[in-house]
């Protein structure tokens, strides 16, 4: 594996071609949790999405798109072009999120073709370089690389792989960052991918947002209304409103720097709603994949070039925006690896353009289904005409055998040669890159021996507690790729009577001790903020402590954190492990 990851990640020379200076900038708006249904253009309302339609009328807005039923598979898939699977996307965190090295991501597309290129927000498809964004094609990252994230006011993130703390509510920083990107790059062609994490749980959204909702009437509500959350989806609501009111800012940064005419700015959802919320009707939430839990809008706006108020009725899914937004960029990708995807740029530049009949797959775990342009094929084998039955209630195979068939040769077809095997997973979590300052290793990623404790069953944005006992630990089976010497620091709460625990990392034959000298206690941050109690776990304010240098040679094994001495009850609450490499 290492000489793989040595291969892969070798810095290339950039061949920028002469037209890159004349070719579109593009910006790619992926929200999280917000359904099809969770927009003012799609008929829902409980809220107004002003800016969000506006794309809509200024561009084309794709009837019938689909995504995964879930978060990471979603992304990889609009990354690569290619179903997720193939990428070895198999779950949403712990590693199984992270997107294999030998697939080629748009930011790598464009960053080659001679784009600035940023991603700000949530990553979700691998954290430790070279599966970090920066290793990715982007050049500038800003946001977090998890699932979920614990605190949306002024939480710890990341600037290109070092700790930092964020300024304000998450939403509204990372619009931030990303207008200050566009405008030191104005001069030059951009590639800005802003992935906002919101309406995804905990549902926190400033006072401003939420005093809308708080106590308001809904007009619409769920097929299942009985399923419903009234204050979720409130919660929900407020979050998307904010959304839009930043969308609104990005598109007037765009307006003010003479930008627009130039730009395409694409928008869209990574699944179904994270609630029984009004969603059109449609059978599935988040988590499915019928309709509801894998339709999502799709608007692209290019002014002078798309014609305004399009309405695209062809099905499509995530897996053509990096075919298509390369060839709209006219970028070559002939030599890449086979798109599954499909370029949109006939359906998007001409109402007249012929288009095939095509087939659909979405799928999450053991689920398949498969969309045709007027029929779903459901994880059952279950067929509905989704013109005649957009909720999915009858089935109608009996009466449509041939279609039926076809239908579920396409999922065989997919299970067979796309599925199997995408979730054997053997990869260490690599740390210790030679191309990489800091390696982050986050609770997520760990294990635990004996008593320790996850904060939550969801491990993204969890940490460890109840380490009681020097027989307990902390484990990261790791490949380290490069000899040297790192700075281990580690993000930690205790009180004073867990001062004097002593510490040792080791990996192989080498090892580190050190002391936990300063006390530091924290409550448990969240639920003064959350509008709604929240399934996931809380944070803490987290100290970091500097335990001093470790020396490690390339290899694979085991990264052991261990308490070897507790004065206290306990040794610490763990967030957060970073190796800085040490320049001699």
């Amino acid at each position: 594996m290492h000489e793989i990851i040595m291969r892969l990640c070798l810095v290339a020379v950039l061949v920028v071609p002469a037209a890159a200076a004349e070719r579109p900038n593009v910006i790619v708006i992926l929200t999280d949790d917000q359904g099809w249904g969770d927009l003012s253009l799609n008929g829902n309302r409980n809220l107004s999405t002003p800016n969000i339609d506006q794309l809509a009328a200024d561009g084309a807005r794709i009837d019938r798109f689909f995504v995964c039923p879930v978060c990471s598979p979603t992304r990889a898939e609009f990354l690569t072009g290619r179903y997720h699977p193939r990428g070895g996307v198999y779950s949403t965190s712990a590693g199984g999120e992270r997107l294999d090295l030998d697939e080629k991501t748009i930011g790598d597309t464009f960053r080659a073709a001679g784009y600035r290129t940023a991603a700000f927000g949530k990553w979700h498809n691998g954290t430790q370089y070279p599966y970090h964004p920066n290793a990715r094609g982007f050049e500038e990252f800003y946001g977090f690389c998890s699932g979920h994230w614990g605190h949306y006011f002024s939480p710890m993130l990341e600037h290109n792989g070092r700790i930092v703390q964020g300024d304000g509510f998450i939403t509204d920083d990372l619009t931030n960052k990303a207008i200050e990107f566009i405008r030191s790059h104005q001069s030059e062609p951009f590639f800005v991918y802003l992935a906002y994490n919101t309406p995804h749980s905990p549902m926190q959204v400033p006072d401003r947002w939420w005093n809308r909702f708080r106590d308001a009437e809904l007009k619409m509500h769920n097929r299942d209304p009985d399923r419903e959350d009234i204050n979720h989806i409130r919660a929900a609501l407020a979050m998307c409103e904010n959304v839009d009111w930043n969308i609104g800012r990005l598109l007037q940064t765009l307006d003010e720097a003479h930008l627009s005419d130039n730009t395409i700015v694409v928008y869209f959802c990574d699944n179904g709603p994270n609630g029984w919320r009004w969603n059109g009707g449609m059978k599935g939430r988040k988590g499915s994949t019928d309709e509801g839990g894998v339709r999502s809008p799709l608007l692209v706006r290019w002014p002078g070039r798309i014609e305004p108020g399009s309405l695209v009725t062809q099905i499509a899914a995530a897996i053509d925006l990096h075919p298509t937004l390369a060839e709209l960029a006219d970028i070559d990708t002939k030599n890449d690896k086979p798109f599954d995807g499909l370029s949109l740029k006939p359906l998007l530049l001409s109402a007249k353009a012929e288009w095939p009949e095509r087939l659909i797959v979405s799928s999450w775990r053991d689920s398949v289904s498969v969309r045709s342009q007027r029929y779903r094929l459901d994880t059952d084998g279950r067929l509905f005409d989704m013109a005649a039955d957009p909720g999915q209630d009858t089935d109608v195979s009996q009466q449509h055998p041939e279609i039926t068939a076809t239908m579920k040769a396409e999922a065989k077809r997919y299970r067979d040669d796309v599925m199997p095997g995408y979730d054997d997973d053997h990869r260490p979590f690599v740390i210790a890159h030679p191309d990489a300052a800091v390696t982050q290793l986050p609770a997520r990623d760990a294990t635990s021996l004996g008593m320790i404790e996850r904060s939550n069953r969801f491990p993204n944005s969890s940490f460890f507690t109840n380490w009681t006992s020097t027989d307990d630990a902390l484990l990261w089976k790791a490949e380290v790729l490069a000899t040297g010497d790192y700075e281990v620091d580690i993000y930690y709460t205790c009180p004073e009577s867990s001062v004097g625990t002593e510490l040792r990392l080791s990996f192989n034959d080498d090892s580190l001790t050190s002391t936990i000298t300063t006390a530091h206690e924290s409550e448990l941050v969240g639920a003064a903020q959350d509008r709604v109690p929240r399934q996931e776990s809380y944070e803490q304010h987290w100290a970091r402590m500097t335990a001093g240098t470790i020396h490690l040679n390339s290899g694979t094994g085991t990264l052991e954190l261990r308490a070897t001495k507790i004065p206290g009850d306990r040794a610490m609450d763990f967030r957060l492990l970073t190796l800085t490499r040490k320049i001699l």
